[in-house]
């Protein structure tokens, strides 16, 4: 994945991640009731969203987030006074959707029929729902809400920097320093999230650092004058050995956007200072200085601009049927189906399911099993269909994968050994076959144990990472995941037979990561999404830049006819 290797001094990452993009929603209506008699309505939409709201009349401004579940909810209103108490307004209708439904519609348009809703509360106290204090009938049908996104034009900006280094600090006693750069983006609580690191130059105080790319929007987060803190490390073999050691610090520096972006110059020499040498050393002036060599920005195309333009992403789950597992009729295994909630597999699919289904039109997932022994001859398998259909083993959305793992549970028998290479090819077939960039594959494998075939496995994923396809593990369990952090590639690129892969495309996640510390399950299960998910959006443009494809233009739908007004 997309990790940031070695270093994790200084500052922690901060609290929240930065957002893909961000999108203006554009809200129109068709038929709305009229609830003035000598006139027509005076509508006002007012959007609720589970992230800090805001209410803003006809377009809206939202952060998107592809590994996130972003609910919105549209109120319509006859606007009649100039109160602000909603209540005191006549309502109109409703309307439920996700961000991700909107952006994953043909030409990022939805249309959802609005109705009058059901009993529920205002948001933002106890009073009834408008359907009811309106005197509304739940579940009327009351006109149509025609939803728009469009990305923001300065989300697309991707800037390429190169820097170089003078008389840093000695740090090895034996030979010169092997110095690399952090880049920590500042949040607006003060704190500062990681979100570049260099290579490593070997044996030298006077390094010239590869150029590197970087989006503006995870550079600075669209704020030009947000600090910039920059961390001087020499690298240290020892901290690849033990999770304890720790890199020698040479010193740091702050800088912007806006200063970067004027490029060489007298104002892009950086004194590099080590605040302890500072303090103790009345003569200390610094430990050396890094330069900027060149600055250069471009838009490049984004996530949403292959979204927009019809790419559908195919999501396909396999699931471990392993008797590492546990009998299923037992409470201890992990495949217990209870009646009072889920289990670790049905939670995990069901968290990245529910977010990548808005990116696929027919709602159709293939669902695998592997490590069982299947009817009817009893012969083990490790690439069987969870709904018995060799032929087509999709799934009717999300319910339809859970309804058919539940119905394997009952038919095979639990067996071994776990072995990950045969779903890998058969999710790699179908994705060699449309290699044009109109659809994009994602493998969910959750699994309880060690990896059985581990050399065929890295085979597997080296030659899938020519094609347009990820892969996400989730470990499910006690065991050690050691195997699946090698898969992950996140320090070191995968590779087999001496072929290193093309791509990093996959991300590992253990899922007890995300059922301690007290939060509630559903908190967990969308922080788990999040996880997973966050790095799919740069994972299938790595594919398309690599393969020189474009996306194609957006084809919208045409608006509907207007009726005539009596």
């Amino acid at each position: 994945m997309a990790g940031l290797g070695a270093p994790e001094p200084g500052s922690g990452p901060g609290p929240g991640p930065v957002p893909a993009t961000r999108v203006e929603l554009t809200v129109s209506c068709r038929q709305l009731l009229d609830k003035d008699t000598f006139s027509k309505s005076d509508p006002l939409c007012v959007l609720y969203t589970q992230r800090p709201g805001c209410r803003q009349w006809r377009e809206f401004v939202l952060d998107y987030f592809f590994e996130e579940k972003q609910n919105l909810r549209f109120d319509l209103y006859d606007v009649d006074s100039k109160s602000p108490d909603l209540s005191k307004h006549d309502f109109l209708g409703q309307a439920f959707c996700t961000l991700g439904e909107i952006v994953g519609s043909a030409g990022s348009r939805l249309e959802k029929p609005l109705t009058m809703g059901t009993v529920t509360t205002h948001a933002r106290g106890r009073r009834p729902a408008p359907a009811v204090s309106n005197g509304g009938i739940p579940g009327k049908k009351c006109g149509t809400i025609i939803l728009l996104a469009e990305e923001l034009g300065n989300c697309r900006d991707v800037a390429t920097l190169q820097f170089c280094a003078n008389k840093l600090d000695k740090k090895d006693f034996f030979g010169k320093s092997d110095p690399f750069m952090v880049f920590y983006r500042s949040n607006e609580d003060g704190t500062f999230t990681i979100c570049h690191k260099t290579e490593v130059v070997r044996n030298t105080l006077n390094p010239v650092w590869q150029a590197f790319a970087i989006p503006v929007r995870a550079l600075c987060n669209g704020d030009h004058d947000r600090a910039i803190k920059v961390e001087v490390y020499d690298w240290d073999p020892r901290r690849q050995v033990s999770r304890g050691g720790c890199h020698d610090f040479i010193g740091e520096f702050t800088t912007s956007y806006r200063e970067l972006a004027r490029g060489q110059s007298q104002f892009n020499v950086y004194e590099v200072v080590n605040p302890r040498k500072k303090m103790k050393k009345k003569k200390y002036l610094n430990s050396g200085t890094v330069t900027l060599l060149s600055f250069a920005v471009e838009s490049e195309h984004t996530f949403l601009d292959y979204i927009r333009g019809g790419t559908q992403i195919n999501f396909t789950v396999a699931i471990d049927f392993t008797a590492s597992n546990g009998n299923p009729s037992q409470s201890t295994s992990l495949h217990y189906l209870s009646p009072y909630q889920l289990n670790a597999y049905a939670m995990a699919l069901t968290a990245v399911g529910e977010i990548i289904q808005d990116y696929d039109s027919d709602k159709m997932f293939p669902a695998l099993g592997f490590g069982a022994k299947i009817p009817p001859d009893g012969r083990v398998s490790h690439e069987f269909p969870l709904n018995g259909d060799a032929a087509n083993p999709a799934c009717s959305g999300i319910a339809g994968v859970l309804e058919a793992y539940h119905r394997s549970l009952r038919s095979v028998q639990l067996y071994g050994p776990t072995n990950f290479a045969p779903v890998v090819n058969h999710v790699a077939r179908s994705a060699a076959e449309v290699l044009d960039g109109s659809q994009y594959f994602v493998l969910l494998i959750i699994t309880d144990g060690v990896i059985s075939d581990m050399a065929q496995t890295k085979e597997a994923i080296v030659n899938a990472a020519k094609l347009p396809m990820s892969i996400i593990i989730v470990g499910v369990g006690q065991a050690e995941f050691d195997a699946m952090v090698e898969l992950d590639g996140d320090d070191i690129r995968i590779s087999s037979r001496g072929k290193v892969a093309e791509r990093d495309i996959v991300q590992f996640v253990p899922f007890r990561d995300y059922v301690e510390g007290g939060s509630s399950a559903g908190l967990s299960m969308a922080r788990l999404a999040r996880d997973v998910l966050a790095e799919i959006p740069d994972q299938l443009i790595s594919y398309m830049k690599a393969r020189g494809i474009k996306p194609q233009p957006a084809t919208p739908s045409p608006d509907p006819p207007v009726p005539p007004q009596p």
